[in-house]
């Protein structure tokens, strides 16, 4: 929160340390260690925070039955199979279906959909078998969320993103009012029955051997695209990358969210080369690889033989 305040405010011309005293960030963590850090985390950057009265588990002991925020930012557990207790059997949150009790995905989707505003809007990062499973249930949750017109953009991440995880990941963005709202002062169109699709899986860098980042410009693709779409002015589909889909392209693909399956394959651009001649060129690259190949394979037994590591072929 403080990071983006402070990065915003020469765009969006307001003072970052007044903008910070008219926000409050509410949240809940069940560790003790996480609970009192988040909470030193807040007063330090002087925001004004509610993270309950102790730390608690999220689902059997809400420390904010009465919150609707306005913005809903979350990274839960992927995957979570322990989360469940008998005492959730008939809890209010479950408005769409009672979620799988070997998986808490959309037990957490849920709850944050609960304390949101009338108004409110959320963004949800959940593992990629969100969008797609229909097992206990899930597939008819994800139908209900669809139907209730609360999804408003998915997005494929690109994998190795995390580090302390390989699954892959998507974000959820929901909303409960897709026929208002304001992006960068400007209003939203009527967005109702609309939903927007965006691969971002081919986006990002290799940081190092194992993890992958974004840049800035990645970054601002894809938010661009987003407020681009909400606004209705200067958004574009664009093969393999993003789509603006009806209810009834996603009830012909069974209410899967995947944004592989709307976007499509992204334009290949012709590079004029007849395909005979590719075919000949590329040819003779193979066979002078070959040839390649097998002089350095002599010349490596040549040398492990110099050193008595290869014997002689009978």
């Amino acid at each position: 929160s403080d990071k983006f305040i402070e990065e915003h405010a020469s765009a969006q011309h307001y003072d970052a340390a007044e903008q910070k005293k008219h926000i409050s960030v509410y949240g809940q963590e069940s560790n003790p260690t996480t609970w009192r850090l988040a909470a030193m985390n807040m007063a330090i950057r002087g925001i004004d925070f509610n993270f309950g009265k102790k730390n608690a588990d999220t689902f059997v002991d809400d420390q904010h039955p009465d919150l609707r925020a306005d913005f809903v930012m979350a990274n839960p557990p992927f995957n979570i199979k322990d989360w469940w207790s008998e005492s959730l059997a008939d809890d209010v949150r479950w408005k769409y279906g009672t979620p799988p009790k070997g998986n808490a995905n959309f037990g957490w989707m849920q709850h944050m959909l609960h304390h949101l505003a009338p108004t409110g809007s959320m963004a949800l990062l959940l593992a990629n078998g969100s969008m797609s499973s229909n097992t206990n249930n899930e597939g008819e949750i994800r139908k209900r969320l669809v139907e209730e017109d609360l999804v408003e953009c998915m997005v494929a991440l690109p994998g190795q993103l995390f580090t302390n995880t390989q699954i892959p990941a998507c974000i959820w963005f929901l909303t409960r009012d897709k026929a208002n709202g304001m992006v960068r002062n400007e209003k939203k169109r009527d967005r109702r029955e609309e939903f927007l699709f965006i691969d971002a899986r081919n986006l990002g860098f290799m940081r190092d051997r194992v993890l992958r980042d974004f840049t800035n410009d990645d970054i601002a693709k894809i938010a661009d695209t987003f407020h681009a779409w909400q606004r209705g002015k200067g958004y574009e589909d664009i093969a393999g990358f993003c789509k603006s889909a009806s209810l009834d392209e996603i009830k012909k693909h069974d209410f899967v969210l995947t944004p592989g399956r709307y976007v499509g394959s992204q334009e290949q651009e012709e590079d004029g080369e007849p395909f005979a001649e590719k075919m000949a060129r590329l040819t003779g690259q193979l066979r002078e690889q070959f040839g390649e190949s097998q002089r350095l394979e002599v010349k490596i037994k040549s040398n492990l033989s110099a050193l008595g590591l290869w014997g002689t072929e009978s």
